[in-house]
């Protein structure tokens, strides 16, 4: 078993990412590889889990809440007070906050800027598409 935090997930789509504690790539976690409720996995809480192959790299299965943590009563995470942006309203809000904080910045390192962020969004599925 491998123990780790959750990054991100959707309750809407069943999907979301586990930072392992030993480091490394964030793992995929779907709904249907869960044996705890879902109403409690939210950003933060810890979970142990096993570690497969998947089509599109690793994958976490048999996920439950680590040790220490099934018997404390755990409120429901609202997913509703998270936006996800589209790739465009990311590159939008971020243009916007470079020129506001920084306004001797070139084109250029803006939009080298606005690409590596937009990446690291796309990496992380803070953003859709």
């Amino acid at each position: 078993m491998v123990a780790g935090r959750v990054v991100r997930f959707d309750s809407v789509r069943g999907y979301g990412f586990i930072a392992p504690e030993s480091g490394g790539d964030d793992v995929f976690l779907h709904v249907n590889d869960m044996q705890v409720s879902e109403e409690y996995v939210r950003p933060g809480v810890r979970v142990e889990f096993e570690i497969e192959n998947g089509e599109r790299g690793p994958k976490a299965s048999a996920v439950r809440l680590a040790r220490g943590t099934e018997g404390k009563a755990l409120p429901p995470y609202d997913d509703s007070l998270c936006d996800v942006l589209s790739a465009e309203e990311f590159i939008r809000e971020v243009t916007e906050v470079l020129l506001a904080s920084a306004p001797s910045l070139t084109g250029e390192q803006i939009l080298q800027t606005r690409a590596g962020l937009a990446q690291f969004a796309k990496n992380h599925s803070w953003t859709e598409g």
